[in-house]
């Protein structure tokens, strides 16, 4: 069956023939992706990733593609720090879907460009189990409201918007298409080409 992600590209040397994974070939041009659900394995590959081509080029600019419903948000923030952390600027691009936590992702880059039909959507974090003593629903209720600041701090911060203005989109899910979200800010440019040039 085939499995893309382990497509492989060929090339040619004085030695051969040499099948190479494309996403080594990516990594080399200096393009990692945020494809499918934010978890600790993306992301700790992602890290890698981009802890290795700072340690490669501290200036030159890495491509972040993404097309993610999004995840957790622990594995999301562990992210968004090292992006903010690394040297090198992070431009990202949509490609399909950045929702939840990888429109977070997104919002974050240093240069944000989507894709003609892809969309962002954004929205406060969600409760994935309940039950337990009232203290303990306290507990994850409060822990709940924090990342919901966490959150809409990082997006205004990044967006130029207000808090309460973010707040009021996360609310409830807020989807964007390419043209909203450049003009509520949430993106640079919409563009058509994946060339060198953009």
């Amino acid at each position: 069956m085939y499995n893309p992600n382990e497509a492989r590209i060929v090339k040619e040397s004085s030695h051969g023939y040499h099948f190479i994974p494309i996403q080594d070939e990516m990594l080399s041009h200096r393009e990692v992706e945020l494809v499918g659900e934010v978890d600790a394995a993306s992301v700790n590959a992602l890290i890698r990733q981009l802890r290795y081509l700072q340690r490669e080029d501290p200036e030159a600019p890495v491509t972040l593609y993404i097309n993610s419903p999004g995840g957790s948000v622990d594995s999301g923030m562990a992210l968004y720090d090292v992006m903010q952390a690394v040297s090198c600027p992070i431009r990202t691009v949509c490609v399909g879907l950045a929702a939840s936590m990888a429109a977070l992702l997104f919002v974050s880059g240093t240069e944000r460009d989507m894709l003609p039909h892809s969309r962002l959507m954004i929205h406060d974090p969600l409760i994935l189990q309940t039950g337990g003593s009232a203290l303990k629903l306290k507990a994850v209720s409060d822990d709940l409201m924090e990342t919901r600041q966490i959150i809409a701090r990082v997006i205004a911060e990044h967006s130029g918007k207000t808090m309460e203005e973010v707040l009021a989109k996360t609310a409830s899910a807020s989807f964007f298409r390419a043209e909203e979200a450049v003009s509520f800010g949430l993106a640079d440019r919409i563009i058509t080409s994946l060339g060198q040039d953009k």
